[in-house]
């Protein structure tokens, strides 16, 4: 039973009555309240009652990255700061952070969307989450803290690091459910073994991880070395953080939280949408964000969408694991290749550890010459 099905489980057609009703209050909303979009939708032509069905959010303009960066920090909020109650924040690892507002309302929002994921996972009231995501300015940390204490589970606010000290709180509070990235686990699978601790015998049972790619074969080496079940959170800081789309325990797709969300995928080149189940690049538009909501946000991220039948018996769209993205896309002698696929590959080999690199030069003139360096375990 999932967490709301009252929304989760809606009927298709009732659902997208429902997206398109947001969308129109959303689109109203930041005409009126957003300079940024203001003058976009003046520049294209459009007015909020241009919107009469889903297939009509083709003609709104793309947000990118830089939109942000250009409006830190708090240019296309469209409330005023006095009814903000929270702001996190991207690492801005890149150029200027990526801020994100929110109202109570948001943040109710956001832990309703949080809960379903945790849920969805198998977490109940009986659990000892262990949440060894960066708490602070980054969404993940307080995040899954606040979908957990919704669920009334119990929750364990490690934040990230001292990886031996996480494998000794997992022992002595008996853990049962480890959230973090997919890259930590393994760190904390590795230090384990280091410490002579079987990490396999120990009361955990599901970690749920995302805020990083990670591959199916990733998932399977996590599971075979931490004797859980993985399973995957998806979001993005510009829309409000982790909680975006979670898997279920068919593992089949990520669910889309349709009812907050209107996802699209469009051709990286063309930018023309494309029909279900081919790839293309994902795009986000928030249905129900008041702080910042987003219009035709580029995720950068490379996947499809399907529209079916779940066993779970969530009607939501469902998204394939990411592919890649376009900014991470290498072209090698003409051909597109992700870190994604090498990943892929490496893994199916025995021996070696998902740790690597890409080196790409030229050194030879006008050919390209890909070398992928790896880590391999100590057997």
């Amino acid at each position: 039973m999932p967490w709301n099905d009252a929304f989760e489980c809606m009927p298709v057609e009732a659902l997208k009555k429902l997206q398109l009703k947001k969308l129109k209050e959303t689109v109203a909303w930041v005409s009126e309240k957003v300079p940024f979009y203001k003058n976009k939708f003046k520049e294209m032509g459009i007015k909020a009652g241009d919107i009469k069905s889903l297939e009509d959010v083709a003609k709104l303009p793309f947000t990118v990255k830089n939109d942000l960066r250009d409006n830190y920090p708090f240019g296309l909020c469209a409330v005023p700061l006095t009814e903000v109650v929270r702001v996190h924040a991207s690492s801005g690892t890149t150029g200027k952070p990526i801020t994100g507002p929110y109202t109570a309302e948001d943040l109710e929002q956001w832990i309703e969307c949080m809960a379903r994921n945790l849920w969805a996972a198998g977490i109940r009231k009986e659990d000892v989450v262990q949440n060894a995501y960066g708490h602070g300015l980054f969404t993940g940390g307080l995040g899954f803290h606040q979908g957990a204490n919704r669920i009334d589970a119990t929750v364990v606010p490690t934040s990230a690091g001292m990886t031996e000290r996480q494998i000794t709180l997992m022992k002595d509070f008996g853990t049962t459910v480890l959230c973090c990235t997919p890259s930590y686990a393994l760190t904390i699978a590795e230090k384990a073994q280091d410490m002579g601790v079987d990490i396999r015998k120990l009361p955990l049972r599901v970690g749920i991880f995302g805020a990083e790619p990670w591959t199916t074969q990733m998932r399977d080496e996590i599971e075979a070395r931490m004797g859980i079940k993985a399973m995957e959170a998806y979001g993005l800081t510009e829309l409000g953080g982790p909680g975006v789309g979670f898997d279920c325990e068919a593992q089949s797709g990520i669910h889309i939280n349709e009812d907050h969300y209107l996802a699209e995928v469009v051709d990286p080149v063309t930018l023309e949408p494309v029909p279900l189940g081919e790839k293309g690049e994902l795009i986000f538009t928030s249905l129900q964000r008041r702080a910042m909501p987003m219009i035709r946000y580029r995720t950068k991220d490379i996947t499809s969408l399907t529209r079916e039948k779940c066993s779970c018996g969530r009607t939501f769209l469902k998204m394939n694991k990411v592919y890649g993205r376009t900014d991470d896309m290498l072209i090698i002698s003409g051909v597109n290749v992700f870190p994604s696929q090498i990943e892929t590959v490496l893994l199916q080999v025995e021996g070696v550890q998902p740790h690597y690199l890409i080196l790409v030069d030229r050194e030879r003139g006008a050919m390209d010459d890909l070398e992928i360096w790896v880590e391999v375990s100590e057997d």
